[in-house]
């Protein structure tokens, strides 16, 4: 049975609807014939993020998120996906979505990069976009 888990650091933050997100990403991860071990999503602040990608990736530059793929080839998927909140909000701002559609999209997005879904051309952002528009779909 998937084991998904969602935590806050340094910030005060619940997921909405823990049970029905919790289903949807396993109808994500079947979508794609893949399956759920261990999956936790921790949401904070845009410098604890930020404190992450200057240790782990070496990257000075703010994000919304940063995810942690510990599956084995092939095998079942299990990670850690930190998300920024203020960025989140930020970015549906931006994007003139309402925020609980961003997270949901953002949440998508970490879950398809453990799938095996890349987005640093052109074409896998394109491929990426589309994968979480199909995953949004599944939000019933």
């Amino acid at each position: 049975m998937a084991e998904i888990h969602f935590f806050s650091e340094g910030i005060s933050f619940k997921v909405p609807f823990p049970r029905k997100t919790t289903t949807w990403l396993q109808k994500i991860a079947k979508s794609e014939k893949r399956k759920i071990d261990s999956l936790t999503y921790i949401f904070c602040s845009e410098e604890y993020l930020l404190s992450l990608n200057k240790k782990y990736l070496r990257h000075s530059t703010y994000t919304d998120i940063i995810s942690f793929d510990f599956s084995e080839r092939g095998g079942s998927i299990q990670g850690e996906i930190y998300i920024s909140i203020p960025r989140v909000k930020e970015n549906a701002t931006t994007f003139s979505q309402p925020f609980e559609q961003e997270l949901k999209r953002v949440i998508s997005h970490g879950l398809l990069h453990f799938i095996g879904y890349r987005d640093k051309s052109k074409e896998e952002k394109v491929q990426m976009r589309l994968k979480e528009e199909a995953c949004l779909s599944l939000w019933k």
